[in-house]
Parts: structure tokens; sequence; C-alpha cells
């Protein structure tokens, strides 16, 4: 294998690994899909770049890039709708949290 793709792809297996760990170690489903928006997002189109670069625009590559899009576009875009809906089923946030703007923000519209 290409020396690159496998640095790019090593580089997303520790991303996806660390947001694995955030998915089991943070207190509530806020930061959870903090980690795993962000450090699976990333991990996953890191990997996918990787397989890009090792067979190029092959059908397996092209395949990784049409991937990587749709992971890019998808990815944040559902952590949002979770999050958002989440808040308003009224799950709580961590006692520990210090900010919550959506709260504010409803309560300045009234």
């Amino acid at each position: 294998m290409n020396d690159v793709s496998m640095v790019l792809i090593f580089i997303g297996v520790v991303f996806d690994f660390i947001g694995g760990i955030g998915l089991i170690r943070l207190p509530d489903i806020y930061n959870r899909l903090q980690a795993a928006t962000k450090c699976v997002t990333l991990g996953t189109s890191f990997i996918l770049i990787g397989v890009f670069i090792e067979y190029g625009f092959t059908s397996l590559g092209l395949k990784a890039l049409i991937c990587m899009i749709f992971i890019l576009l998808a990815s944040p875009t559902a952590a949002h709708a979770i999050s958002r809906g989440s808040h308003k089923f009224g799950i709580k946030l961590w006692e520990g949290s210090v900010v919550d703007k959506l709260s504010e923000d409803k309560s300045e519209d009234r």
C-alpha cells in the first residue's frame, strides 16, 4: 500500500477510536453527539480519502469519494436534528453544563 494512504487511514482510525471513547465517556446526549459528529466524521473522511488515494479513479475510489461527501453532509445534519429533537422533547443537559443558548433564545422570543 501507498505510505500516504496508510498514514491517512491510520489517522482516520485514531479519530474514530477517540470518537468511540467519547460516546462511552461523555455524560449526556449533547456531548456525545459532539464527539460522534466531529471525531467520527473527520475520522471516516480520512479513511475514505486514504482509500481514494490508494485506488485512484477506479470504481472503489469513486465510491469512497461519494461516501465521503455523503458523510460530510449527512452526519452534522443528523446530529443537529437529534440534538434539537432531544432538546424539544425535554432531555435535560448535564448538570455541569454552563450555557443553554437554545433555551435562552426561546425565552427572549416570548
